[in-house]
């Protein structure tokens, strides 16, 4: 995957390409998204990616301007415009999937496929979904994996966790990452989404890993009852992060939308 920027109104937006076939938009959740997701290179190979990054994340500039739901939802819409793109499939994971479905609310003529993928939006007292905010970062691989102990393995890439210089370069990309992923995401990921829902038109599959701990798969049938005629595919050992531990059963999914 190339990296590579493109001009919106309110500030340029890294974003990383590759792949060919029909145009899809990767939308990233809370963590980011490099040019190594297995993921993405497993949806190029039938798709033409793209997978903008939300300012603040990576090398790019942060954005004061987006301050809300429906500023990330239309600056998004932005970003594909900006991309010369027209109705691709758009693809979510966790916050990216909130903000995919938002933007198939607001402008439901514009998307006819839509996959959200262990989505963040909607709310039930009775299953909270768990405090990412709060979240100590050796308690991630257990919340976000299903294998806690190759999650870890995934998280770290081998890097010495105890190393001053890997510690301080975590800690202040987290602080620039979660500093924006929480306008939407803070203090709890539910911005009004479940009452818009039913403007979503699109051909929608829904994917879930069957381990999720940090939202629990009860909120996959949420969705399902939301959004007219969506589909749901659940993933056996897997978890929030289906998108590296599952990624061929995840970008399967997708090409089922067409």
């Amino acid at each position: 995957m190339d990296l590579k920027t493109v001009s919106t109104h309110h500030v340029p937006v890294r974003y990383l390409e590759g792949g060919s076939g029909p145009a899809l938009v990767f939308l990233h959740g809370a963590g980011g998204v490099t040019a190594d997701d297995p993921l993405l290179a497993e949806l190029a190979k039938t798709h033409h990616v793209y997978a903008p990054l939300i300012p603040g994340y990576g090398d790019s500039e942060e954005c004061p301007e987006i301050r809300d739901m429906l500023d990330f939802t239309l600056h998004t819409w932005d970003v594909v415009a900006a991309l010369g793109l027209t109705d691709p499939v758009l693809v979510g994971h966790s916050m990216g999937g909130m903000i995919a479905a938002e933007m198939a609310a607001i402008q439901p003529h514009d998307v006819s496929r839509l996959a959200l993928i262990c989505p963040a939006g909607l709310w039930d007292d009775e299953h909270p979904i768990a405090d990412l905010f709060a979240t100590l970062p050796f308690e991630m691989p257990a919340l976000l994996f299903h294998d806690a102990v190759a999650g870890a393995a995934m998280l770290t890439a081998g890097r010495n966790v105890t190393d001053p210089n890997f510690l301080q370069t975590y800690l202040v990309n987290n602080a620039r990452q979660l500093g924006m992923a929480g306008r939407i995401l803070f203090p709890i990921p539910e911005r009004g989404l479940q009452q818009r829902m039913y403007r979503i038109t699109a051909k929608t599959v829904i994917v879930w890993g069957d381990s999720d701990r940090l939202i629990p798969p009860v909120y996959a049938h949420g969705f399902k009852k939301g959004i007219a005629g969506a589909s749901l595919v659940s993933i056996p050992e897997a978890g929030h992060m289906v998108t590296l531990e599952k990624p061929p059963l995840v970008a399967e999914a997708v090409r089922g939308l067409g």
